[in-house]
């Protein structure tokens, strides 16, 4: 259960838009190949809500049918939402990024949390929201 602290930095109605009107094509920052990991089943549940996932990953790996990238940077298509799958320590400068390259929001995934790029990111005008996972989002959207 999030703190309380954290509650106003992923609020419903933030969740909802992200969810069903900043775009369909996700960046999954630290999603590989390992079945194993948290990404990878958050991401199969991003494709069956309808959303392109694309793996952001040092190795690069094709997953999910999608051809992976090393870096957002890498990316040639626009990308609409950043899903990271990183450690707190490492999340901020993803989210400084996602604002780079032009995204329209930032997930940072359970366990994930960083207040100062929370604010980078939304006021750089990008929508965000910290320690929540979209595959237990969707369920909620009804």
């Amino acid at each position: 259960m999030p703190s309380v602290a954290l509650v106003m930095y992923a609020d419903q109605e933030t969740v909802r838009r992200i969810l069903t009107e900043s775009g369909d094509t996700w960046a999954v920052v630290g999603l590989s190949g390992n079945t194993a990991r948290a990404a990878y089943g958050v991401a199969g549940v991003l494709q069956r809500f309808g959303k392109r996932v694309v793996p952001v990953h040092p190795k690069a790996e094709t997953v999910h049918g999608e051809k992976g990238y090393a870096t957002l940077a890498d990316v040639p298509f626009p990308v609409d939402v950043v899903d990271v799958f990183v450690n707190s320590q490492l999340a901020g400068k993803v989210a400084d990024e996602a604002v780079e390259i032009g995204a329209k929001a930032v997930w940072f995934q359970l366990d994930v949390v960083d207040v100062s790029a929370y604010e980078r990111t939304r006021d750089a005008g990008l929508e965000m929201v910290m320690d929540r996972c979209p595959a237990i989002e969707i369920p909620k959207l009804g």
